[in-house]
């Protein structure tokens, strides 16, 4: 078995590996001091992601983006998620989705969202609908030629750059009747109800938005009536596997300003490196991250060159969202450890991704139900897909 690296693959991933340093990197300091970046700065940084052609690396060449496959998308958030302050988002990944959209809708919103000329929010989130869809409240209701979206959205990520939303809503409050809008920020009745502040640092906002009587029309459908939980699903798919590629890099990352730190910091007259107790963390750490990121390296070669259904890569996602996360909380939380006290420091990156990497246990799924879903698969399918091996047909 070869499971080497193309060279194709390697000079991608080592080009993400330096705009990440050369870019996204020097930013993080202004990020974290004034919780995001000047708009010179993002201006800056946006122009850098078109000179470095990383713009929408999640979408073919036809619909405006780059073409990669989703085994070198991994390979580039990896890269990315080495950055604090969520600056790995500064490169605008339009949501999957839209790829299933009409000739008409992809040129009036995905098109122009994989230029930059737009950018999209995922809106399916509520105040009582967060593990179970099934719960959300926000409405469709035809009226004549129209739909007529109720409800409120927490939790919209990058919603205050966005200025369109794909919105999950229930047509006539029917959860079997799951569909998702393409609503413009700009409409009448789209309006901002605050922007709560979180635990992180992030580099863009997560506003909750209400949608009072907010007229589209049906040419604004993406996919078919009923067909909303499928294409949220999609894009929970691909978000799950990213936040392990991310929390990979990040978890790699620590490890080496841990065992950077190890080397250099004396105490009782030789370096922590030279003490088991610290020698042992770095280890476990060392060893989490190769289990992890071989698991995650495995999921998306198969979903990209090897061959898995759609309900195997489901499946996958939800293991490799559980395993990257959960190793890299315990990875950052062992990285402070042996920083000490300047672990505890807001200056240190390693503070930053403690803070940082807390909502990836949360956010496009909960640890929970990820193990939900798996268990779900165990008992429909048994055990293969998480036991067996890709095999030449």
């Amino acid at each position: 078995m070869d499971m080497r690296l193309t060279s194709a693959d390697r000079e991608l991933q080592r080009k993400a590996r330096d705009f990440t340093d050369q870019v996204l990197v020097p930013l993080e300091d202004e990020c974290e001091e004034n919780d995001g970046l000047s708009p010179q700065s993002h201006a800056a940084a946006a122009q850098a992601v078109r000179d470095w052609d990383f713009q929408a690396i999640n979408h073919t060449v036809q619909d405006g983006g780059l073409g990669y496959d989703l085994f070198q998308v991994m390979l580039i958030e990896e890269q990315w998620g080495r950055a604090t302050g969520a600056l790995w988002d500064i490169p605008w990944r339009p949501s999957i989705p839209l790829a299933r959209g009409t000739e008409s809708q992809k040129e009036r919103f995905l098109r122009p969202a994989c230029r930059g000329d737009r950018r999209d929010a995922y809106a399916i989130t509520e105040a009582g609908a967060g593990s179970d869809h099934t719960m959300v409240e926000t409405t469709a209701v035809r009226d004549a030629d129209a739909w007529v979206l109720n409800g409120t959205k927490w939790h919209v990520t990058s919603g205050d750059v966005a200025d369109f939303f794909l919105l999950h809503a229930h047509v006539e409050g029917d959860p079997e009747k799951a569909t998702v809008f393409l609503v413009d920020k700009a409409a009448p009745g789209v309006r901002l109800v605050r922007t709560p502040k979180y635990m992180h640092t992030f580099v863009f906002e997560h506003p909750i938005f209400a949608f009072e009587d907010v007229r589209v029309a049906d040419d604004q459908v993406l996919g078919e009536v009923g067909q909303g939980f499928e294409l949220t699903k999609e894009w929970f798919v691909e978000e799950r596997l990213m936040i392990g590629a991310r929390t990979m890099g990040a978890s790699t990352r620590a490890l080496e300003l841990s065992l950077d730190f190890a080397k250099r910091r004396e105490q009782f007259g030789k370096p922590i490196m030279s003490f088991q107790a610290v020698e042992f963390m770095l280890a476990d750490m060392a060893a989490e991250i190769m289990a992890a990121k071989s698991m995650l390296y495995r999921a998306c070669w198969q979903a990209a060159r090897g061959g898995a259904d759609r309900k195997q890569l489901h499946a996958m996602a939800s293991a490799v969202k559980l395993v990257c996360s959960e190793t890299a909380g315990r990875v950052i939380d062992r990285a402070v450890q042996i920083h000490g006290g300047r672990g505890y420091m807001r200056e240190q990156p390693v503070e930053r991704l403690y803070r940082e990497l807390r909502v990836d246990r949360i956010w496009e799924g909960t640890s929970e139900i990820q193990r939900a879903v798996i268990g779900n698969e165990l008992a429909k399918r048994g055990v293969d897909v998480f036991t067996g091996w890709p095999a030449e047909d």
